[in-house]
């Protein structure tokens, strides 16, 4: 008998769909469920594009790769910003010498006549000059290089800024250490006598608020008698502390935590938040916190070396050498401000305490946040040019001039 052969699949056989076809793909997306989660992760996308955006065109500085770490730090995602810096450090180089000269000029002779404040009013008095520098307050002492033998100019003084015919503002270079003899630090010394100092806020940092007449900017028409700018701390929610300005205040005013004391008169004072008079009064203008101190009644404490990265800042890459900046104050009530390159916090602190400072505090880190600039009036004292103290600083010399996202000191003329 023959058998019938098995009939194939013809054209009209009802062969299923396998699941990559179109027909399951319809199903999948005719479902409640899919149509949720596909909307759930279009709106988690387009609002990731939107926040990463307005990150990235917000005035102020910061490259685009700071920008995004900063911006995925404020989200969450600080350990992998932190694996990712982690895997691209670049530790400094050794060896090696500066890449420009530390003969620094004196750059404040035209500042001669500089006079009046922040608001534009001037000083029809005249003070005798020892009323005006106080006891003590001549050319700072040449400071030794922590290199060993100085390059030409290393650790000499030179003048950037004059009051009234004195001298204001004093500058000097430092190589940091014996090992990274190619990096230069800056250093500034401020004659608080002469001078007045103004706490601004960021626009993101400490962000919009009740700040009174404190801008994230110096406009136009607030730059007379202006003679030095310079950076800020850590975000006020790594800071440890607190930023208070004009009545309002972000984040929390610790005890025991390192602060610049601002006074309505413009006088600065640099300690711990509750010790020495530091406290709250109807004569504070702005406090600014941030970590512990790094210079202890002139000595750098053991504590500057303990759990770097957690104590004193997430850094580029891990690394404990990278730009740090820092402040504070001598015996004699000099303002010392402190930045530079591959610098871990010991070293630091060491250039703080070599400058003569007697109490000091960490500032920021990395090389987006940091900037000394000091203002030469020339033939235009109500827009005065600024000029970068490290002409390795990524910051431009005008970055003041525009909104800038983190919080900074502004140095008036009295």
């Amino acid at each position: 008998m023959r058998r019938s052969a098995t009939p194939g699949p013809g054209p009209q056989a009802n062969v299923p769909a396998g699941p990559g076809q179109p027909q399951a793909r319809r199903k999948l997306r005719s479902r409640p469920a899919f149509r949720i989660v596909a909307l759930v992760l279009l709106a988690f996308l387009g609002w990731t594009a939107w926040s990463v955006e307005h990150a990235l065109t917000m005035p102020g500085g910061g490259t685009v790769s700071e920008r995004l770490a900063e911006w995925a730090r404020d989200h969450y995602l600080g350990p992998v910003v932190t694996f990712t810096e982690w895997v691209m450090y670049t530790p400094p180089k050794v060896g090696g010498q500066p890449s420009f000269s530390l003969a620094m000029p004196t750059t404040g002779t035209a500042t001669g006549t500089t006079e009046g404040t922040g608001s534009g009013h001037r000083h029809h008095h005249r003070k005798s000059r020892h009323q005006l520098t106080g006891p003590g307050f001549g050319r700072p002492d040449k400071l030794t290089s922590p290199a060993g033998k100085p390059v030409k100019g290393e650790g000499h003084w030179r003048i950037l800024a004059r009051v009234h015919g004195v001298p204001a503002i004093y500058g000097t270079y430092l190589r940091p250490d014996k090992v990274h003899t190619s990096y230069v630090a800056g250093i500034a010394s401020m004659n608080p006598h002469l001078l007045k100092f103004e706490l601004h806020p960021g626009s993101e940092d400490p962000g919009a608020g009740n700040w009174g007449k404190a801008q994230p900017d110096i406009p136009a028409g607030q730059r007379r008698g202006l003679l030095a700018t310079f950076n800020g701390g850590f975000k006020v929610a790594s800071s440890r502390g607190g930023f208070f300005l004009n009545g309002t205040t972000r984040g929390v005013l610790q005890r025991g935590i390192a602060s610049m004391v601002f006074y309505k008169n413009g006088n600065l004072r640099i300690g711990v938040w509750g010790q020495g008079g530091l406290r709250m009064t109807g004569k504070v203008a702005g406090v600014r916190q941030n970590l512990r101190p790094v210079v202890v009644n002139g000595r750098v404490p053991p504590s500057v070396d303990q759990n770097v990265q957690t104590n004193w800042g997430a850094t580029l890459g891990g690394g404990y050498f990278v730009w740090r900046s820092g402040i504070g104050v001598t015996a004699d009530g000099r303002i010392i401000f402190v930045y530079g390159p591959a610098l871990d916090v010991r070293t630091l602190a060491s250039l703080l305490q070599r400058a003569g400072c007697v109490t000091a505090m960490e500032l920021d880190i990395n090389p987006d946040w940091m900037s000394y600039m000091t203002y030469q009036p020339h033939h235009h004292p109500a827009d005065p040019v600024p000029v970068n103290l490290l002409p390795t600083q990524i910051q431009p010399a005008t970055r003041y001039y525009a909104v800038a996202n983190r919080d900074f000191t502004a140095v008036y003329a009295r």
